[in-house]
């Protein structure tokens, strides 16, 4: 081999050496910079609360994140790598490393960038400064959100858990959902942003979920109160389905349109569902 030929040969094997340890660290950040989502919301609106996934093999798909359990059995909030489930009577408990998730979505979070906070009267506020974030970054990644703060007022639910044969979502939610309100609690707002594009497998916008910081009471958010507080996101650009390997999920008719049924369970209290 001669001179030429022996420095090309050196230069392509340093090229390749780097290449890999590129690609290797390019896997353990794009795995780190996903959001991963257990099953569809949609498939959840249609009654399968059912499902393969368990408490530990979610969190080793992130440290935080929001979701359900068989047979919607409480609300799911992971936190710094914990599995928490809200119980209908409004308690919090460890979900236990077996325990079946039909739906979630978590990432491994990281802070990209925060918020400032002040004044918000309701949710609807607080939606208002999110999506003023997210116009500014970008509306057509994902986002985590992570908000520790002393809540004026926290209005969320949870539910008991139904048997099989399960109803649809909204049908689970007006026999089964309970609701509290807190005063002057100190707490963890987690939540999801999904961008538009994602109607067909999740549903566009915010999703909160609220644990307190003592451990004991938690659900999904209906409605939010604080006087000041420091919002942090986690930008998030890359997307993972994991899907149920049961014969159940695949008899569901995912063509239909749940978006009405999903509406519904992410907003109305018991009272307006009944109606």
């Amino acid at each position: 081999m001669k001179f030429g030929e022996k420095s090309k040969f050196f230069v392509s094997l340093i090229a390749g050496i780097l290449s890999i340890g590129l690609t290797d660290a390019y896997a353990e950040e794009a795995d780190r910079e996903s959001i991963a989502q257990v099953a569809l919301l949609q498939s959840l609106a249609q009654g399968y609360f059912g499902g393969t996934v368990t408490a530990k093999e979610l969190i080793s798909r992130g440290d935080t994140g929001i979701g359900t359990f068989e047979g919607l059995n409480g609300e799911l909030i992971a936190l710094d790598g914990v599995v928490y489930q809200a119980l209908g009577d409004g308690n919090v408990i460890v979900a236990p490393d077996s325990t079946i998730i039909p739906y979630a979505t978590v990432t491994f979070f990281d802070n990209d960038f925060s918020v400032k906070l002040k004044d918000i009267r309701n949710k609807a506020d607080f939606e208002k400064v999110m999506n003023e974030a997210v116009k500014e970054h970008g509306v057509n990644s994902f986002y985590m959100v992570k908000l520790h703060a002393e809540f004026d007022s926290v209005l969320f639910r949870s539910e008991y858990g139904s048997e099989e044969p399960y109803p649809t979502l909204v049908e689970a939610l007006k026999g089964k959902q309970t609701e509290f309100t807190e005063k002057n609690i100190k707490g963890t707002l987690v939540g999801l942003f999904c961008p538009n594009y994602m109607g067909e497998l999740n549903t566009p916008g915010w999703h909160f979920h609220f644990i307190s910081d003592d451990k004991k009471k938690g659900g999904h958010i209906l409605e939010l109160s604080l006087k000041e507080a420091t919002a942090y996101l986690d930008k998030t650009d890359k997307f993972t389905m994991i899907l149920h390997d049961e014969p159940n999920f695949h008899k569901i008719n995912l063509k239909k349109d749940m978006s009405e049924d999903i509406r519904k369970a992410e907003h109305d209290t018991k009272g307006k569902m009944q109606k």
